[in-house]
């Protein structure tokens, strides 16, 4: 969609809360193939406004007085017909969307043609640096500064476990890299509904609250197992156990019992005494380390926090380039971008094993990528159905347009 100067319609969203507003942005850029970006509303050339927001008037009003002149959006469950507004009924649906903001060029390039104008926005003067302040944001010499960065860099590139790039599992090596679980058949349709697991029986709900506990506290803390001592770094996001994967899949597969937790502790820890300089391999980025914390413990099944029954939405797209590419783990996230759905839904659509998702959404749930809460948002869009026979192009064509 174009407007006057041949550029992707700029719009503006209002009576939407936050999660609302990010899906609402992917479904732009996703299905609706850049029909329009979102901005704000000083860039805007058109305003989307959710009209049952419980100040969808004001809003209304507000944006009438401020840009007259500015095409209106309004989505309502209710049919809404008011002078110079476009409505769409929720869910909204690709096509009907789509449909609004080619309106919405239409009244943009017939009001640019009557009033015989150029562009809507004026250009600003641009700002010229001050030179005075740039100079004395770095007193130190260049060569000091240089030595200084040379040896963070060679710090860093011995972290090795923490940059190392993403592993990307194929169904056949899947079942090696999980380890085994026993006593549920996942071709067992009612054992695959109860094939759940609580994180909090496991080394990941431990280290979950630790991390929160240091990240609150603003310090250094050493979480307690009666394994091996786990060092949180908050400020640089960082995590140190010295402990090889075989090593860790192992004992993230353990249940603690409630009588055996009394071994768990928090403490503060200096960063001398922490002494982990010496193994500079021992350093995890924490989104890499919750993410294959939860694969090793969910083995396939789900957490029971996450209702079965009920959608799943995901708040943005995981960083894939440094964490373990489990099955079908791309296709999934695509088809959760297009809107909140079930597992077993997700499972049926794409025509995959049930615990490949289960084990998708457990290291996504771990990350806060994962949510099921009622949203907004799951009013706003529509959940489009998906033809199996065209899925994978289609998914493919929305991955390559959310890479950019």
């Amino acid at each position: 969609m174009k407007n006057k100067n041949n550029k992707p319609l700029q719009v503006a969203l209002y009576g939407m809360e936050e999660r609302a507003y990010k899906t609402m942005s992917m479904y732009l850029k996703g299905p609706c193939k850049g029909v329009a970006i979102v901005v704000d509303e000083f860039a805007a050339d058109v305003d989307l406004i959710d009209a049952d927001h419980i100040k969808a008037k004001d809003l209304l009003e507000g944006r009438k007085a401020k840009s007259p002149s500015r095409p209106i959006i309004v989505l309502s469950l209710e049919e809404i017909l008011l002078p110079d507004t476009i409505y769409v009924k929720k869910p909204v649906t690709t096509a009907d969307l789509v449909a609004a903001f080619k309106q919405a060029a239409i009244m943009l390039n017939t009001a640019a043609k009557a009033k015989k104008v150029k562009g809507d926005r004026e250009q600003q003067a641009p700002i010229k640096p001050d030179l005075n302040a740039i100079k004395n944001l770095d007193n130190s010499s260049p060569k000091s500064k240089k030595t200084e960065s040379k040896r963070i860099d060679e710090e860093e590139r011995k972290k090795t476990s923490k940059h190392r790039t993403a592993m990307d599992l194929t169904e056949v090596g899947f079942s090696n890299y999980l380890g085994n679980l026993d006593g549920i058949n996942f071709s067992d349709s009612q054992q695959v509904l109860n094939a759940s697991f609580n994180p909090k029986d496991f080394f990941l709900g431990y280290v979950q609250s630790a991390l929160k506990a240091a990240k609150a506290k603003g310090r250094i803390a050493q979480l307690n197992s009666g394994w091996k001592p786990l060092i949180i770094f908050p400020y640089s996001k960082e995590i140190w156990l010295d402990a090889d994967d075989k090593q860790l899949r192992a004992f993230a597969g353990l249940v603690i019992k409630k009588n055996e937790n009394k071994g768990m502790s928090l403490t503060p820890v200096d960063q001398a005494a922490a002494n982990c300089s010496k193994k500079m391999e021992g350093f995890y980025d924490v989104d890499n380390f919750l993410w294959k914390l939860a694969v090793w413990t969910s083995k396939g099944r789900y957490p029971d926090t996450i209702d079965i029954d009920s959608r799943v939405f995901l708040t943005h797209w995981p960083n894939f380039t440094r964490l373990v590419v489990t099955p079908h783990a791309m296709r999934i996230a695509a088809l959760l971008v297009m809107g909140p759905r079930t597992a077993m839904s997700i499972a049926s659509d794409l025509n995959i094993k049930p615990q490949y998702v289960f084990v998708f959404i457990s290291a996504a749930h771990a990350l806060g990528l994962v949510g099921q809460t009622k949203r907004q948002a799951d009013e706003i869009i529509a959940s489009p159905e998906v033809n199996r026979s065209k899925s994978k192009g289609l998914l493919g064509r929305i991955l390559g347009r959310l890479r950019g």
